[in-house]
């Protein structure tokens, strides 16, 4: 037998030159890639194909280039490992004729060319600042929020003690109101007592107490000056019956 070629049957790299090559977008972007390769039948990579480098790496230019026609620019800088497993697949089917498994492809560089570059830059930056401006709203947000809350948690609490001490101041002037009733009513109970033993009209003798208070009521407002009360003629009638108090007001304390 002739030794008609010496194959290598360990895994082969292949760094393939960029190449250009134009995306969905038309945008002409330099590329390039490894791929790893192994032969696995010697017959077939010898016998099925002519110069069997040469073949791969031109079968991987023209898959790199149909893959990448169907993506946009953006795409492709964004999704590399899902480039990179659909070339794999691709060339391994296309290659098995050959007695070679690829067992893998890698894109290495996607260069746009320099305008799109700082294009790309500008936008980056810009969505960065976009970015950090909502940030910067969302806490400002919140803290106002926050403090609304703790405004709104402090006038509730302010609320809740000022009606509190209306409550309290309520039922203190509601309490010291029944205290003066109940003792009205004592002392009126006591007059009607006194009536009876001394036959005099108890709605006199109120009547006339009530006035002689009113009296020292406008002395004190008058000043300490004023001293002379002028009272209508009606009030003599009314005053006639003071004279009977002292009978009464000796009865009311026995």
């Amino acid at each position: 037998y002739k030794l008609k070629d010496r194959v290598d049957l360990r895994e082969t790299v292949f760094d393939f030159p960029k190449q250009g090559v134009i995306t969905k977008d038309n945008v002409v972007t330099e590329i390039n890639a490894l791929i790893y390769f192994q032969i696995t039948d010697p017959v077939k990579a010898v016998y099925e194909i002519n110069n069997l480098p040469n073949a791969i790496e031109k079968l991987t230019q023209t898959t790199l280039r149909n893959v990448i026609g169907e993506l946009e620019l953006d795409e492709c800088l964004t999704s590399r490992d899902t480039i990179n497993m659909k070339l794999r697949s691709i060339l391994d089917e296309a290659t098995n004729k050959w007695g070679v498994k690829v067992n893998r492809v890698e894109l290495q560089d996607i260069n746009p060319p320099v305008d799109i570059k700082e294009a790309m830059e500008k936008q980056m930056r810009a969505e960065r600042t976009r970015r950090a401006q909502i940030i910067e709203a969302e806490g400002t947000k919140r803290a106002a929020i926050l403090e609304a809350e703790g405004q709104k948690g402090a006038d509730i609490n302010q609320a809740e003690g000022e009606k509190q001490a209306r409550i309290l101041k309520a039922e203190g002037e509601a309490t010291a109101r029944l205290a003066v009733a109940q003792a009205e009513a004592e002392a009126i109970q006591k007059i009607a007592a006194a009536v009876t033993d001394t036959k005099a009209d108890p709605t006199q003798y109120l009547i006339a107490v009530k006035y002689i208070e009113t009296i020292e009521e406008v002395l004190k407002e008058g000043g300490a000056g004023s001293k002379t009360v002028f009272m209508p003629y009606e009030a003599s009638g009314l005053m006639s019956s003071v004279g009977g108090l002292k009978e009464l007001m000796n009865a009311t304390s026995d």
